[in-house]
Protein backbone atom coordinates (compact mmCIF):
# COMPACT_ATOMS: atom_id res chain seq x y z
CA UNK A 1 0.00 0.00 0.00
CA UNK A 2 1.34 3.37 -0.90
CA UNK A 3 -0.28 6.39 1.30
CA UNK A 4 0.50 10.22 0.29
CA UNK A 5 0.58 12.36 2.90
CA UNK A 6 -0.54 16.17 1.89
CA UNK A 7 0.05 19.31 4.54
CA UNK A 8 1.19 22.22 5.08
CA UNK A 9 4.01 21.72 8.00
CA UNK A 10 6.96 18.97 8.29
CA UNK A 11 8.84 19.09 11.17
CA UNK A 12 11.52 16.11 9.11
CA UNK A 13 12.48 19.12 7.12
CA UNK A 14 14.29 22.45 8.25
CA UNK A 15 12.27 25.52 9.14
CA UNK A 16 8.64 23.61 8.11
CA UNK A 17 7.43 23.60 12.10
CA UNK A 18 4.52 26.25 13.34
CA UNK A 19 2.44 23.65 15.31
CA UNK A 20 1.26 20.02 16.30
CA UNK A 21 0.53 19.26 12.94
CA UNK A 22 4.47 19.35 11.83
CA UNK A 23 5.29 16.55 14.75
CA UNK A 24 2.42 14.30 13.15
CA UNK A 25 3.22 14.58 9.70
CA UNK A 26 7.23 13.97 10.74
CA UNK A 27 6.33 10.45 12.71
CA UNK A 28 3.67 8.73 11.79
CA UNK A 29 4.89 7.83 8.35
CA UNK A 30 7.78 6.07 9.78
CA UNK A 31 5.40 3.91 11.87
CA UNK A 32 3.39 3.34 9.23
CA UNK A 33 6.61 1.88 7.44
CA UNK A 34 6.88 -0.49 9.85
CA UNK A 35 3.56 -1.83 9.28
CA UNK A 36 4.78 -2.55 5.60
CA UNK A 37 2.72 0.81 4.42
CA UNK A 38 4.94 2.71 2.20
CA UNK A 39 4.41 6.52 2.42
CA UNK A 40 5.49 9.60 0.46
CA UNK A 41 5.49 12.93 2.33
CA UNK A 42 4.42 16.43 0.12
CA UNK A 43 4.58 19.91 1.86
CA UNK A 44 5.82 23.14 -0.02
CA UNK A 45 9.01 24.20 -0.09
CA UNK A 46 9.20 27.53 2.12
CA UNK A 47 13.00 28.28 0.36
CA UNK A 48 15.00 26.09 3.31
CA UNK A 49 18.41 26.21 2.67
CA UNK A 50 19.20 22.79 4.27
CA UNK A 51 17.22 21.03 1.74
CA UNK A 52 19.31 18.13 -0.01
CA UNK A 53 16.92 18.11 -3.44
CA UNK A 54 16.92 15.34 -5.83
CA UNK A 55 15.28 16.83 -9.33
CA UNK A 56 11.83 14.36 -9.96
CA UNK A 57 10.13 16.42 -12.56
CA UNK A 58 8.36 20.07 -13.62
CA UNK A 59 5.12 20.20 -13.12
CA UNK A 60 2.76 22.36 -15.31
CA UNK A 61 0.05 23.79 -12.99
CA UNK A 62 -2.94 25.52 -14.47
CA UNK A 63 -3.84 28.25 -11.91
CA UNK A 64 -5.58 31.93 -12.30
CA UNK A 65 -5.98 31.58 -16.21
CA UNK A 66 -2.15 30.85 -16.28
CA UNK A 67 -0.18 27.58 -16.98
CA UNK A 68 2.67 27.83 -13.81
CA UNK A 69 5.46 25.97 -13.60
CA UNK A 70 5.98 24.15 -10.20
CA UNK A 71 9.50 21.68 -9.61
CA UNK A 72 9.04 18.43 -7.37
CA UNK A 73 11.89 17.62 -5.48
CA UNK A 74 13.63 14.44 -4.01
CA UNK A 75 14.66 15.98 -0.66
CA UNK A 76 14.75 12.33 1.34
CA UNK A 77 13.88 8.82 1.36
CA UNK A 78 14.39 6.21 3.87
CA UNK A 79 13.10 3.82 6.37
CA UNK A 80 9.94 3.08 3.66
CA UNK A 81 9.37 7.24 3.38
CA UNK A 82 9.69 9.14 0.56
CA UNK A 83 9.72 13.70 1.24
CA UNK A 84 8.99 15.46 -1.46
CA UNK A 85 9.08 19.21 -1.51
CA UNK A 86 7.42 21.49 -4.49
CA UNK A 87 8.86 24.60 -4.89
CA UNK A 88 6.97 27.85 -6.66
CA UNK A 89 7.78 31.25 -5.62
CA UNK A 90 4.14 31.57 -4.06
CA UNK A 91 5.99 29.43 -1.37
CA UNK A 92 9.12 30.89 -1.10
CA UNK A 93 8.26 34.65 -1.44
CA UNK A 94 7.48 35.68 2.65
CA UNK A 95 11.22 34.57 3.91
CA UNK A 96 10.57 31.39 4.24
CA UNK A 97 7.29 31.92 6.71
CA UNK A 98 4.96 28.72 6.88
CA UNK A 99 2.23 31.11 7.38
CA UNK A 100 1.19 34.71 6.85
CA UNK A 101 -0.71 36.86 9.00
CA UNK A 102 -2.94 38.75 6.83
CA UNK A 103 -5.25 41.18 9.67
CA UNK A 104 -8.17 42.91 6.96
CA UNK A 105 -8.53 40.18 4.40
CA UNK A 106 -8.08 36.62 6.88
CA UNK A 107 -6.23 33.57 5.13
CA UNK A 108 -5.64 35.69 1.86
CA UNK A 109 -2.43 35.36 0.94
CA UNK A 110 -2.12 31.79 2.65
CA UNK A 111 -5.61 30.70 0.42
CA UNK A 112 -3.55 31.81 -2.45
CA UNK A 113 -0.23 29.62 -1.93
CA UNK A 114 -1.65 26.42 -0.62
CA UNK A 115 -4.60 26.80 -3.16
CA UNK A 116 -1.93 26.68 -6.05
CA UNK A 117 0.21 23.65 -3.50
CA UNK A 118 -3.36 21.50 -3.84
CA UNK A 119 -3.58 21.84 -7.57
CA UNK A 120 0.34 21.08 -8.14
CA UNK A 121 -0.15 17.69 -5.56
CA UNK A 122 -3.44 16.94 -8.20
CA UNK A 123 -0.98 17.11 -10.99
CA UNK A 124 1.72 14.88 -8.89
CA UNK A 125 -0.80 12.31 -8.47
CA UNK A 126 -2.65 12.30 -12.08
CA UNK A 127 0.88 11.99 -13.38
CA UNK A 128 1.74 9.28 -11.17
CA UNK A 129 5.06 11.49 -11.01
CA UNK A 130 5.67 9.35 -7.21
CA UNK A 131 4.26 6.06 -8.94
CA UNK A 132 0.88 4.78 -8.04
CA UNK A 133 -1.30 6.00 -4.97
CA UNK A 134 -3.53 3.95 -2.76
CA UNK A 135 -4.05 6.53 0.02
CA UNK A 136 -4.21 10.15 -0.40
CA UNK A 137 -4.14 11.67 3.23
CA UNK A 138 -4.55 15.47 3.57
CA UNK A 139 -4.33 17.77 6.38
CA UNK A 140 -6.52 20.44 7.77
CA UNK A 141 -7.66 23.23 5.39
CA UNK A 142 -4.11 23.71 3.64
CA UNK A 143 -4.38 20.60 1.41
CA UNK A 144 -8.70 20.63 1.16
CA UNK A 145 -8.78 21.95 -2.58
CA UNK A 146 -7.40 18.83 -3.31
CA UNK A 147 -10.70 17.35 -2.23
CA UNK A 148 -12.40 19.75 -4.24
CA UNK A 149 -10.22 19.35 -7.53
CA UNK A 150 -10.84 15.68 -7.03
CA UNK A 151 -14.16 15.94 -7.08
CA UNK A 152 -14.80 19.13 -9.26
CA UNK A 153 -12.22 19.04 -12.20
CA UNK A 154 -12.32 17.33 -15.48
CA UNK A 155 -8.39 17.43 -15.47
CA UNK A 156 -8.47 14.05 -12.77
CA UNK A 157 -9.12 10.76 -13.74
CA UNK A 158 -6.79 8.75 -11.32
CA UNK A 159 -7.24 11.42 -8.68
CA UNK A 160 -10.90 10.41 -8.64
CA UNK A 161 -10.14 6.74 -8.34
CA UNK A 162 -7.64 7.33 -5.22
CA UNK A 163 -9.03 6.86 -1.55
CA UNK A 164 -8.78 10.05 0.08
CA UNK A 165 -8.35 10.81 3.89
CA UNK A 166 -8.83 14.22 5.54
CA UNK A 167 -7.73 14.93 8.44
CA UNK A 168 -8.83 17.60 10.85
CA UNK A 169 -5.89 18.89 13.45
CA UNK A 170 -7.94 22.09 14.54
CA UNK A 171 -11.28 23.49 13.52
CA UNK A 172 -10.80 26.96 14.85
CA UNK A 173 -8.83 27.66 11.38
CA UNK A 174 -10.63 26.84 8.67
CA UNK A 175 -9.38 29.01 5.35
CA UNK A 176 -12.64 30.59 4.27
CA UNK A 177 -12.16 32.81 1.37
CA UNK A 178 -14.96 34.25 -1.29
CA UNK A 179 -16.00 31.94 -3.97
CA UNK A 180 -15.30 35.12 -6.48
CA UNK A 181 -14.54 38.66 -6.74
CA UNK A 182 -11.22 38.69 -5.16
CA UNK A 183 -7.96 37.12 -6.64
CA UNK A 184 -7.45 34.95 -3.63
CA UNK A 185 -10.87 32.75 -4.15
CA UNK A 186 -12.31 30.10 -5.42
CA UNK A 187 -13.04 31.36 -9.35
CA UNK A 188 -10.11 33.43 -9.56
CA UNK A 189 -7.63 29.86 -8.75
CA UNK A 190 -9.44 27.80 -10.97
CA UNK A 191 -11.63 29.59 -13.07
CA UNK A 192 -13.00 27.12 -15.65
CA UNK A 193 -14.07 24.76 -12.67
CA UNK A 194 -17.64 24.12 -12.13
CA UNK A 195 -18.82 23.54 -8.58
CA UNK A 196 -21.40 22.88 -6.72
CA UNK A 197 -21.42 25.57 -4.40
CA UNK A 198 -24.40 23.99 -1.55
CA UNK A 199 -21.48 21.38 -0.54
CA UNK A 200 -18.74 23.57 -0.19
CA UNK A 201 -20.04 27.05 0.95
CA UNK A 202 -19.55 28.43 4.34
CA UNK A 203 -22.51 28.21 6.89
CA UNK A 204 -22.34 31.29 8.01
CA UNK A 205 -21.21 33.08 4.85
CA UNK A 206 -22.45 31.33 1.99
CA UNK A 207 -21.09 33.41 -0.50
CA UNK A 208 -18.00 31.94 0.54
CA UNK A 209 -16.01 28.99 0.36
CA UNK A 210 -14.86 26.62 2.89
CA UNK A 211 -11.90 24.67 2.56
CA UNK A 212 -12.69 22.63 5.68
CA UNK A 213 -15.98 21.87 4.92
CA UNK A 214 -15.53 21.03 1.45
CA UNK A 215 -13.33 18.29 2.53
CA UNK A 216 -15.00 16.55 5.34
CA UNK A 217 -18.16 16.46 2.92
CA UNK A 218 -16.11 15.37 0.13
CA UNK A 219 -13.38 13.05 0.95
CA UNK A 220 -14.12 8.82 2.30
CA UNK A 221 -12.95 9.12 5.65
CA UNK A 222 -12.73 11.70 8.15
CA UNK A 223 -9.97 11.79 10.77
CA UNK A 224 -10.19 13.82 14.30
CA UNK A 225 -6.86 13.24 16.53
CA UNK A 226 -8.34 11.98 19.33
CA UNK A 227 -11.93 10.27 20.57
CA UNK A 228 -13.11 12.81 22.77
CA UNK A 229 -12.58 15.74 20.12
CA UNK A 230 -14.02 13.57 17.72
CA UNK A 231 -17.34 13.44 20.46
CA UNK A 232 -16.89 16.88 20.70
CA UNK A 233 -17.11 18.83 17.27
CA UNK A 234 -20.12 16.87 16.60
CA UNK A 235 -22.13 19.16 19.13
CA UNK A 236 -22.44 22.99 18.94
CA UNK A 237 -19.86 25.28 20.05
CA UNK A 238 -20.85 27.29 22.96
CA UNK A 239 -18.12 30.07 24.11
CA UNK A 240 -20.01 32.07 26.77
CA UNK A 241 -20.02 28.49 28.78
CA UNK A 242 -16.48 27.92 27.66
CA UNK A 243 -17.33 25.25 24.98
CA UNK A 244 -15.56 24.65 21.64
CA UNK A 245 -17.02 22.13 19.81
CA UNK A 246 -18.06 21.73 16.03
CA UNK A 247 -17.43 25.58 15.17
CA UNK A 248 -20.01 25.56 12.65
CA UNK A 249 -19.34 22.13 11.31
CA UNK A 250 -21.34 20.50 13.81
CA UNK A 251 -23.62 19.74 11.35
CA UNK A 252 -21.45 18.42 8.81
CA UNK A 253 -19.53 15.92 11.55
CA UNK A 254 -22.87 14.41 12.41
CA UNK A 255 -23.62 13.42 8.59
CA UNK A 256 -19.95 12.00 8.28
CA UNK A 257 -20.68 10.03 11.42
CA UNK A 258 -24.10 9.17 9.99
CA UNK A 259 -22.07 7.68 7.29
CA UNK A 260 -19.63 5.94 9.37
CA UNK A 261 -16.38 7.86 7.64
CA UNK A 262 -15.98 10.00 11.04
CA UNK A 263 -13.33 8.38 12.95
CA UNK A 264 -11.19 9.77 16.19
CA UNK A 265 -7.30 8.14 16.59
CA UNK A 266 -4.88 9.27 19.12
CA UNK A 267 -1.95 11.04 18.24
CA UNK A 268 1.21 9.65 19.52
CA UNK A 269 4.44 10.19 20.84
CA UNK A 270 8.03 9.15 20.24
CA UNK A 271 8.90 7.38 23.68
CA UNK A 272 13.75 6.14 24.03
CA UNK A 273 14.99 5.19 26.67
CA UNK A 274 14.77 7.87 29.93
CA UNK A 275 17.59 9.80 30.11
CA UNK A 276 19.07 10.91 33.95
CA UNK A 277 17.30 13.86 35.18
CA UNK A 278 19.55 17.11 33.90
CA UNK A 279 20.75 20.13 36.09
CA UNK A 280 18.50 23.11 37.11
CA UNK A 281 21.54 25.06 35.47
CA UNK A 282 21.23 23.65 32.03
CA UNK A 283 17.75 25.01 31.92
CA UNK A 284 18.96 28.46 32.78
CA UNK A 285 22.20 28.31 30.37
CA UNK A 286 19.48 27.60 27.67
CA UNK A 287 17.11 30.09 28.67
CA UNK A 288 19.99 32.69 28.42
CA UNK A 289 20.77 31.11 25.50
CA UNK A 290 17.91 31.36 24.00
CA UNK A 291 16.97 34.75 25.47
CA UNK A 292 19.82 36.64 23.46
CA UNK A 293 19.19 35.01 20.51
CA UNK A 294 15.70 36.49 20.90
CA UNK A 295 16.80 39.50 21.77
CA UNK A 296 19.58 39.78 18.44
CA UNK A 297 16.43 39.65 16.21
CA UNK A 298 15.38 42.89 17.36
CA UNK A 299 17.69 46.49 17.01
CA UNK A 300 15.66 47.58 20.38
CA UNK A 301 15.47 45.78 23.55
CA UNK A 302 12.00 44.21 24.15
CA UNK A 303 11.41 44.70 27.99
CA UNK A 304 10.49 41.04 28.23
CA UNK A 305 13.93 40.22 27.05
CA UNK A 306 14.94 42.85 30.08
CA UNK A 307 13.03 41.62 32.44
CA UNK A 308 13.47 37.85 31.98
CA UNK A 309 17.23 38.18 32.09
CA UNK A 310 17.31 40.11 35.42
CA UNK A 311 14.88 36.95 36.38
CA UNK A 312 17.09 34.88 35.58
CA UNK A 313 20.19 36.36 37.13
CA UNK A 314 18.28 36.58 40.55
CA UNK A 315 16.64 33.03 40.21
CA UNK A 316 20.44 31.68 39.53
CA UNK A 317 21.69 33.67 43.36
CA UNK A 318 18.55 31.78 45.08
CA UNK A 319 17.87 28.44 44.75
CA UNK A 320 14.05 27.22 44.03
CA UNK A 321 13.09 25.79 47.76
CA UNK A 322 9.15 24.85 46.32
CA UNK A 323 7.83 22.56 43.21
CA UNK A 324 8.75 24.29 39.54
CA UNK A 325 5.57 24.64 37.49
CA UNK A 326 6.06 24.67 33.81
CA UNK A 327 4.16 25.71 30.48
CA UNK A 328 5.04 24.81 26.76
CA UNK A 329 2.99 26.38 24.37
CA UNK A 330 1.84 28.93 21.64
CA UNK A 331 0.32 32.05 23.47
CA UNK A 332 -2.97 31.50 21.62
CA UNK A 333 -6.50 32.25 23.13
CA UNK A 334 -7.27 28.39 22.76
CA UNK A 335 -4.02 27.81 25.06
CA UNK A 336 -4.44 30.65 27.46
CA UNK A 337 -8.24 31.88 27.58
CA UNK A 338 -8.64 30.95 31.11
CA UNK A 339 -5.52 32.97 32.39
CA UNK A 340 -6.39 36.00 31.30
CA UNK A 341 -10.03 35.33 33.35
CA UNK A 342 -10.64 37.40 36.36
CA UNK A 343 -10.85 36.54 39.92
CA UNK A 344 -11.47 38.93 42.02
CA UNK A 345 -10.36 41.93 40.37
CA UNK A 346 -7.19 40.01 39.30
CA UNK A 347 -5.88 37.74 36.26
CA UNK A 348 -6.04 34.67 37.02
CA UNK A 349 -2.61 33.69 36.17
CA UNK A 350 -1.42 36.09 38.86
CA UNK A 351 -3.60 34.16 41.37
CA UNK A 352 -1.47 30.86 40.67
CA UNK A 353 1.41 32.55 40.84
CA UNK A 354 0.79 33.92 44.46
CA UNK A 355 -0.44 30.70 45.48
CA UNK A 356 2.77 29.26 44.12
CA UNK A 357 4.68 31.74 45.95
CA UNK A 358 3.14 31.17 49.42
CA UNK A 359 5.39 27.59 49.41
CA UNK A 360 8.30 29.38 47.61
CA UNK A 361 7.83 27.95 44.39
CA UNK A 362 8.41 29.13 40.78
CA UNK A 363 6.64 28.96 37.44
CA UNK A 364 8.97 29.25 33.83
CA UNK A 365 6.56 29.74 30.88
CA UNK A 366 7.55 29.02 27.39
CA UNK A 367 5.82 30.75 24.15
CA UNK A 368 5.26 33.20 21.51
CA UNK A 369 2.26 34.29 19.70
CA UNK A 370 -0.47 36.79 19.91
CA UNK A 371 1.04 39.86 21.04
CA UNK A 372 -1.79 40.95 23.03
CA UNK A 373 -1.07 37.75 25.35
CA UNK A 374 2.53 38.09 24.98
CA UNK A 375 2.16 41.56 26.52
CA UNK A 376 -0.07 40.38 29.39
CA UNK A 377 2.58 37.71 30.11
CA UNK A 378 5.47 40.04 30.53
CA UNK A 379 3.22 42.15 32.77
CA UNK A 380 2.29 39.23 34.95
CA UNK A 381 6.04 38.20 34.91
CA UNK A 382 6.75 41.53 36.22
CA UNK A 383 3.97 41.58 39.05
CA UNK A 384 5.19 38.44 40.31
CA UNK A 385 8.79 37.47 41.18
CA UNK A 386 8.37 33.99 40.90
CA UNK A 387 6.99 34.47 37.46
CA UNK A 388 9.85 33.77 34.00
CA UNK A 389 7.97 34.29 30.98
CA UNK A 390 10.08 33.33 27.79
CA UNK A 391 8.83 35.05 24.84
CA UNK A 392 10.16 32.52 22.17
CA UNK A 393 10.49 29.05 21.79
CA UNK A 394 13.46 26.71 21.51
CA UNK A 395 13.22 23.26 21.63
CA UNK A 396 16.35 22.37 23.80
CA UNK A 397 14.96 24.71 27.15
CA UNK A 398 11.53 23.58 26.13
CA UNK A 399 12.86 19.07 26.57
CA UNK A 400 14.88 20.48 29.72
CA UNK A 401 11.45 22.47 31.13
CA UNK A 402 9.48 18.94 30.56
CA UNK A 403 12.19 16.89 31.79
CA UNK A 404 12.75 19.17 35.49
CA UNK A 405 9.28 20.50 35.83
CA UNK A 406 7.24 19.14 38.93
CA UNK A 407 3.91 20.03 37.67
CA UNK A 408 2.85 20.85 33.89
CA UNK A 409 0.54 23.36 33.42
CA UNK A 410 -1.81 23.24 30.23
CA UNK A 411 -5.25 24.38 30.97
CA UNK A 412 -7.01 25.07 26.84
CA UNK A 413 -10.19 25.66 26.44
CA UNK A 414 -9.88 23.11 23.98
CA UNK A 415 -6.87 20.77 22.75
CA UNK A 416 -8.07 18.37 19.61
CA UNK A 417 -5.22 16.31 20.83
CA UNK A 418 -1.94 18.12 22.29
CA UNK A 419 1.47 16.95 22.43
CA UNK A 420 3.05 18.68 25.31
CA UNK A 421 1.13 17.29 27.62
CA UNK A 422 2.69 13.95 26.19
CA UNK A 423 6.00 15.05 26.45
CA UNK A 424 6.10 16.28 29.86
CA UNK A 425 4.23 12.88 31.31
CA UNK A 426 7.19 10.83 29.25
CA UNK A 427 9.57 12.81 31.20
CA UNK A 428 7.22 11.79 34.24
CA UNK A 429 5.98 15.49 35.29
CA UNK A 430 2.54 15.67 36.14
CA UNK A 431 0.12 17.66 34.25
CA UNK A 432 -2.67 19.78 35.32
CA UNK A 433 -4.77 20.14 32.52
CA UNK A 434 -8.55 20.92 30.93
CA UNK A 435 -10.17 17.71 30.82
CA UNK A 436 -11.46 18.49 26.85
CA UNK A 437 -10.41 16.87 23.82
CA UNK A 438 -7.08 14.84 23.47
CA UNK A 439 -6.28 15.93 27.00
CA UNK A 440 -9.17 13.83 28.34
CA UNK A 441 -7.85 11.07 26.81
CA UNK A 442 -4.38 11.46 27.44
CA UNK A 443 -4.47 12.83 31.55
CA UNK A 444 -6.70 10.86 34.31
CA UNK A 445 -7.46 12.35 37.80
CA UNK A 446 -5.07 11.35 40.13
CA UNK A 447 -4.17 8.40 38.11
CA UNK A 448 -1.10 10.22 35.72
CA UNK A 449 -2.04 13.57 36.29
CA UNK A 450 -4.71 16.20 37.55
CA UNK A 451 -7.34 17.56 35.61
CA UNK A 452 -10.29 20.40 35.93
CA UNK A 453 -13.33 21.26 34.25
CA UNK A 454 -16.49 23.82 34.50
CA UNK A 455 -20.03 24.83 33.01
CA UNK A 456 -18.71 28.41 32.35
CA UNK A 457 -15.50 30.22 31.56
CA UNK A 458 -15.32 31.52 35.33
CA UNK A 459 -16.35 28.26 37.03
CA UNK A 460 -13.74 26.73 34.64
CA UNK A 461 -11.53 29.62 36.07
CA UNK A 462 -11.93 29.30 39.53
CA UNK A 463 -11.65 25.34 39.66
CA UNK A 464 -8.33 26.17 37.30
CA UNK A 465 -7.20 27.82 40.46
CA UNK A 466 -8.52 25.37 43.24
CA UNK A 467 -7.11 22.57 41.58
CA UNK A 468 -3.63 24.28 41.36
CA UNK A 469 -3.78 24.72 45.05
CA UNK A 470 -4.37 21.19 45.43
CA UNK A 471 -1.93 19.85 43.70
CA UNK A 472 0.76 22.01 45.15
CA UNK A 473 -0.42 20.57 48.24
CA UNK A 474 0.15 17.34 47.44
CA UNK A 475 3.93 18.10 45.95
CA UNK A 476 4.08 19.82 49.42
CA UNK A 477 2.27 17.43 51.74
CA UNK A 478 1.91 14.28 50.16
CA UNK A 479 4.85 13.70 48.60
CA UNK A 480 3.89 9.71 48.58
CA UNK A 481 0.92 10.52 46.52
CA UNK A 482 2.38 12.49 44.16
CA UNK A 483 5.89 9.77 43.38
CA UNK A 484 2.58 7.57 42.31
CA UNK A 485 1.45 9.99 39.94
CA UNK A 486 4.20 10.93 38.37
CA UNK A 487 5.10 7.55 38.10
CA UNK A 488 1.73 6.90 36.55
CA UNK A 489 2.43 9.94 33.91
CA UNK A 490 6.10 8.79 32.83
CA UNK A 491 4.51 4.86 32.42
CA UNK A 492 1.93 6.04 30.50
CA UNK A 493 2.08 5.05 26.46
CA UNK A 494 0.60 6.89 23.75
CA UNK A 495 2.40 5.10 20.23
CA UNK A 496 2.38 6.09 16.81
CA UNK A 497 2.67 2.45 16.62
CA UNK A 498 -0.78 1.98 18.04
CA UNK A 499 -2.31 4.93 16.03
CA UNK A 500 -0.70 3.05 13.03
CA UNK A 501 -2.46 0.37 13.32
CA UNK A 502 -5.72 2.13 13.50
CA UNK A 503 -5.18 4.61 10.99
CA UNK A 504 -4.73 0.88 8.73
CA UNK A 505 -7.28 -0.38 10.52
CA UNK A 506 -10.18 2.81 10.17
CA UNK A 507 -9.23 4.85 7.42
CA UNK A 508 -7.08 3.07 4.71
CA UNK A 509 -8.66 -0.27 4.46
Amino acid sequence: MHVVMVAAENDRLPNCKVGGVADVIRDIPYALSRLDISTSVIVPDYGQANLNRQFVADIAVPFKQHLETAVLWLVERADGVSQYVISHSLFSEHGGSVYCNDVDRPFYTDANKFAFFSAAVCEVIEHGLIGNVDVLHLHDWHAACVAVLRQFSPRFNVLKQVKTVFTVHNLALQGVRPFNGDESSLEAWFPTMSYDGQQICDHLYPHCFNPMRAAIGLVDKVHLVSPTYCDEVQRSSDHQAGFFGGEGLEHDMQIAASKGKLVGILNGCEYSQQQPKPELSNLFRSAESNIFKWMAKSAELKSVYYIAHQRLLAWQKTPCEGPLVTSVGRLTNQKVFLLKQAIDGDMTFDHLARALNEHKGRMIVLGSGDHELEFLFSQVMARNENVLYLNGYGQDVGDLMYALGDLFLMPSSFEPCGISQMLAMRAGQPCLVNSVGGLADTVSDNENGFTFCGDNIQNQAHNLLERFKACINVFIHHRDEYNRIAAGASQSRFTWEQSAIKYKENLYE
